[in-house]
């Protein structure tokens, strides 16, 4: 998708987009760097948007795991089924990760073994934020990851609050640099 298309959808829902352009190729490798993709059974990426992080997902992807794509704006959504329908062990849903426990029942899972986020978290309303890692972390298996990237670090607290074991690293080679928080699920 061109870099123009992408502002485009960013100007008629800055909220739910939350960038002007895709992410880079150096942010996407980082964003997969902690998933064991030998073990991992389920992985969920909320907000695949234009399927940067995706491409990487599925370069690794081993043919038993299962790529859940989890995408709310319409567009994104229709460019992602056109690119994915009928490949094997990928699900796109037009939805919120809001709903992610009522998806993962749709599909008879039980639990998560990792989940990439491209949510804009700064952007979201503080209730939305709250709902969408209280399930994140219901989901995950004990020590799977919930990997998401933010500009800044306004929400740290509110990941820290969910998930007190947090790594966090700076990939500067993103247009605007981006800080990768990968969240390790401990209950």
């Amino acid at each position: 998708m061109k870099k123009e298309l992408f502002f485009v959808r960013f100007l008629k829902n800055p909220l739910k987009i939350g960038a002007v352009f895709p992410s880079s190729r150096f942010l996407a490798t980082r964003m997969i760097e902690k998933i064991n993709f030998k073990t991992a059974k389920v992985i969920i990426e909320y907000g695949p948007g234009t399927g940067v992080f995706t491409k990487e997902l599925l370069k690794h992807q081993q043919k038993d795991t299962l790529v859940v794509l989890i995408e709310s704006d319409p567009y994104f959504y229709q460019k992602l089924v056109e690119k994915y329908s009928g490949k094997k062990n990928i699900i796109v849903i037009h939805s919120s990760a809001e709903n992610v426990e009522e998806i993962l029942k749709d599909l008879q899972i039980t639990q998560v073994d990792y989940i990439i986020s491209g949510l804009p978290f700064a952007s979201l309303p503080k209730s939305v934020t709250q709902t969408i890692l209280e399930k994140t972390k219901r989901v995950l298996e004990t020590d799977g990851y919930f990997i998401t990237f933010q500009y800044t670090l306004y929400k740290l607290a509110d990941f820290k609050k969910y998930f007190p074991s947090i790594s966090l690293k700076k990939e500067y080679r993103n247009l605007p640099p981006a800080y990768i928080l990968s969240c390790i699920n401990k209950k």
